[in-house]
């Protein structure tokens, strides 16, 4: 199964900082614009789990002397985002089919249904002059329309409850593509690129009763290292469901980095109040056990480093996110677990 364009780039800043090393000198190196589709395309080359578009890059840039805009749509169409396309065009497709059947279907119904009025207009008109020799036919004809016409209702009912299914599971599908683009696989919380988004989008609206929490696990290499991942990513997943389940109204969680979350909270009256909410989750995570599951012994506690900023009129998500994390490395420096 081909990974989706969002797989193919990595959470970690210092994994994409390092492939951006490779990928700018590559584009410098043949005159090729920085523009989104190209970053794409070089970011892809340098990390090179798709060596079909190594090859055809190499071949473009060997055989040009500039990098054509058409060769650059191709590949990133045939190579990046080629399975959303995919999924797309299914989709398409099948929600054409059902309205083809739909419409198939209640055409057929319709004429169903004019077939047995004007069976039913013939035998009244026959019954307003009486022929007892051909009275029984006439109920067998008319009998035979009202059978008709019900198998065709209850086929297309059937066939209508089953669309109606189709479009659920379509729908259904859609939701997980969309959970697939915005969410952390396994804290269950907004990603970093919906984040990004999001807290942008926050700040254009205005930056009144704005404040940005970030926190980041203590010591949590320490913990992989001593207990292996998969006890890491339970502390990870247990990290996310307590920011889940402690979001107040219009605020949003995601995680940040490897080990580091952030939330944004929106009318909050001033920084105090983010500080005790902050304060709220950092109870909340020291006071999870986190057991191994072939002894069911509780490990270390797990405990956080907090950083609270209050966005200020004309910050960029960039200023709001130094001064939380400044706020953060003080928690670190002055022992860990606390909030600044």
């Amino acid at each position: 199964m081909r990974a989706t364009a969002l797989a193919l780039y990595p959470e970690d800043s210092r994994e994409a900082a390092e492939l951006l090393k490779q990928a700018v000198p590559l584009m410098v190196r043949h005159n090729i614009a920085p523009n989104p589709v190209h970053y794409a395309l070089w970011y892809t080359y340098s990390k090179g789990l798709e060596p079909e578009l190594n090859r055809h890059l190499d071949r473009v840039v060997k055989d040009f002397d500039s990098f054509p805009p058409e060769a650059a749509c191709k590949l990133f169409r045939d190579y990046i985002i080629r399975d959303e396309l995919a999924d797309a065009r299914i989709g398409q497709q099948q929600a054409i089919n059902l309205m083809d059947t739909m419409e198939r279907d209640v055409t057929r119904s319709v004429k169903g249904s004019l077939n047995f009025q004007a069976s039913l207009d013939h035998c009244l008109d026959m019954l307003e002059t009486p022929d007892e020799q051909r009275l029984p036919s006439l109920l067998g004809e008319l009998q035979q329309s009202t059978q008709l016409m019900q198998d065709q209702q209850t086929l297309f009912l059937s066939q209508l409850h089953a669309a109606q299914n189709e479009i659920k599971n379509l729908r259904d599908k859609l939701e997980q593509v969309r959970r697939a683009a915005t969410l952390d696989d396994l804290t269950r919380v907004l990603n970093r690129n919906t984040f990004n988004r999001l807290l942008e989008q926050t700040l254009s609206k205005g930056t009144a009763g704005v404040a940005l929490v970030m926190l980041d696990i203590d010591h949590f290499k320490q913990f992989n290292d001593q207990y292996g991942h998969p006890l890491g990513d339970r502390v990870l997943e247990h990290v996310g469901e307590v920011l889940r389940g402690a979001l107040p109204a219009k605020a949003i969680a995601a995680r940040y980095g490897g080990e580091e979350f952030c939330v944004v909270l929106q009318n909050c009256r001033d920084l105090a109040s983010a500080q005790q909410f902050a304060e709220h989750l950092r109870t909340k995570i020291q006071a999870l056990r986190i057991k191994a599951r072939n002894t069911d012994a509780v490990l270390d506690t797990v405990t956080a480093s907090f950083g609270v900023a209050m966005a200020q009129l004309g910050d960029t998500p960039v200023n709001l996110l130094t001064r939380a994390d400044e706020a953060m490395y003080q928690a670190k420096h002055k022992g860990r677990n606390r909030v600044e």
